[in-house]
């Protein structure tokens, strides 16, 4: 048993930095598609000087989670830019200058890693993510591209999730695993007692 976990995943694949999601509470209105780029979170801890005589030791104090930025490609139906700004007018109406509660703009967002078969491998939940920067983006008569918009996020913390634990796909491998195993154990266990009570007979 110990050894066909061991075998999860299998011994060397890398992650790719183009097989990841970046999900959006659905009443946001943001789809997945949309992402053209993001990057993991970042955290930077501060060091505290210790001095103690002539010298100085030096001991680990406040910790902050940097801000993501992300690209999204404008896409015109359904809107890009209608949605994101929806999201902005929730915490700053640009026409009233009303202000929103905290609660109503700040959402959980989750950044997910897929292996090549499109299984979770590694998920980060960023709770309290708000939009705090928005670029609708350059224009040009020479330039052809994608039309994109970008964004800073910034939220309250990070949290790293297990993908084995996380993972419904993982969760039914485990289930399986298990159950080959006890399956084989309960087979070993009845070849034995038939072995034995066979070897009595013939005596």
């Amino acid at each position: 048993m110990a050894d066909l976990l061991m075998k999860m995943p299998t011994p060397y694949e890398p992650k790719r930095k183009n097989r990841f999601l970046l999900r959006f509470p659905s009443d946001l209105g943001i789809q997945e598609w949309w992402l053209s780029s993001a990057s993991r979170p970042t955290i930077t801890q501060s060091d505290v000087e210790v001095p103690f005589l002539n010298t100085s030791t030096y001991v680990l104090g406040r910790f902050t989670w940097e801000t993501i930025d992300v690209t999204f490609r404008d896409a015109i139906g359904p809107s890009t830019t209608q949605a994101i700004m929806e999201w902005v007018r929730l915490g700053s109406e640009s026409i009233t200058g009303r202000q929103g509660y905290a609660a109503g703009y700040k959402r959980d967002v989750y950044l997910e890693m897929l292996d090549p078969t499109g299984v979770v491998v590694e998920k980060w939940e960023m709770q309290g993510t708000m939009l705090t920067t928005v670029n609708f983006g350059d224009l040009g008569m020479d330039d052809d591209g994608i039309a994109e918009v970008t964004g800073t996020l910034r939220f309250d913390r990070a949290i790293l999730l297990f993908w084995f634990f996380n993972s419904l796909f993982s969760l039914n491998l485990i289930l399986a695993l298990l159950f080959t195993y006890l399956t084989l154990k309960y087979v070993k266990g009845e070849a034995f007692l038939f072995k034995k009570c066979y070897t009595r007979y013939l005596i």
